[in-house]
């Protein structure tokens, strides 16, 4: 078959800008492989492409992360065979029938790690690794302010907390969200919109927190500068709320010589070594139960556009798949 069913957008915009097309099955050329997807990962980075937030050129595909069998083997790829079973985080693209990436984009999947385990949760577990080891390493003891607990990045990292010994307080856009972020290992979990939420976050850590990881952005911003502890880092990881207006370095200062970090998923994936490493944690947690992939949400491929409505519109909760 030399072609296939795969998402495209010819502009920047809204959820609407997204259509479902017929294009060329792609070849893998020397050390590619090709990949049948199985499932397709949904995440809030694809709405930031869609919308021109990161711009890409137009017209584009969509989907960074997703898994799948290896279907075709491109000339010095000697270390997988058609049929060997493969995920990978960090492409573009992968909202479709099938995917062609080199070899060192994607790793093997063993045994007892399910192909809709890897699509749902590596690229969203490689967040959570990133920011706990690389970012702001954690030890275990640490008490930290963790926003947007109840998405699929946050209750992967309520688990991972939890494995780790560190109190994870968590915010949520409901009640019913907060409850999911508790029962996946958050210590206390808070509704962002509440009157007393700043309140009851800085009760729980009264000397304030040595890190806030916030994918909120604008929203959260101001507030948790205020809970963070002297010397204290803002890890801000996305702009699910619109990106913050302006960094204003006396705000810092002020605040109590406090640190403002930007970090992405693909810098740490371009270092060497660094992806498989990743991944060998994460399925170490995934067959040993310390980490369950919550996949709350299953879209086909036509359904795309109200995949993206429902993830903007924080009607989720965990993870969400297309299903080619």
């Amino acid at each position: 078959m030399n072609t296939m069913r795969a998402v495209r957008v010819e502009s920047c915009g809204g959820p609407e800008q997204m259509s479902v097309q017929v294009v060329p099955r792609p070849e893998p050329g020397p050390g590619e492989i090709r990949i049948r997807l199985s499932a397709c990962g949904i995440n809030l980075i694809d709405t930031y492409h869609r919308s021109g937030l990161y711009p890409l050129s137009m017209p584009t595909g969509l989907g960074c992360e997703g898994a799948g069998i290896v279907e075709v083997v491109g000339d010095g790829v000697d270390d997988l065979i058609v049929g060997d079973r493969v995920g990978f985080a960090m492409a573009m693209g992968a909202y479709a029938e099938a995917i062609v990436l080199a070899r060192g984009a994607v790793v093997k999947i063993p045994e007892g790690v399910t192909d809709e385990e890897v699509a749902a949760g590596l690229l969203k577990a490689m967040t959570v690794d990133y920011l706990f080891n690389d970012t702001f390493a954690l030890s275990g003891g640490e008490t930290v302010l963790f926003h947007a607990a109840a998405g699929g990045v946050g209750l992967i990292a309520c688990q991972w907390a939890k494995t780790i010994g560190v109190r994870l307080i968590g915010t949520a856009s409901t009640e019913a969200k907060c409850e999911l972020a508790l029962s996946h290992g958050a210590t206390e979990c808070f509704v962002s919109g509440s009157v007393d939420v700043e309140d009851r976050l800085r009760a729980c850590a009264p000397a304030g927190y040595p890190v806030v990881y916030d994918s909120v952005g604008k929203a959260t911003y101001r507030m948790s500068l205020g809970l963070l502890a002297p010397l204290g880092t803002f890890v801000s990881f996305g702009n699910a709320s619109g990106p913050i207006d302006a960094v204003v370095p006396s705000e810092l200062a002020l605040g109590g010589s406090l640190y403002f970090t930007r970090p992405t998923l693909a810098t740490h994936m371009a270092r060497v070594g660094w992806m498989q490493a990743s991944a060998d944690r994460i399925f170490e947690l995934m067959q040993t139960g310390g980490l369950k992939v919550d996949i709350n949400q299953r879209y086909a491929l036509d359904d795309v556009v109200r995949a993206h409505r429902d993830l903007e519109g924080r009607r989720t909760t965990g993870s969400s798949l297309l299903i080619p």
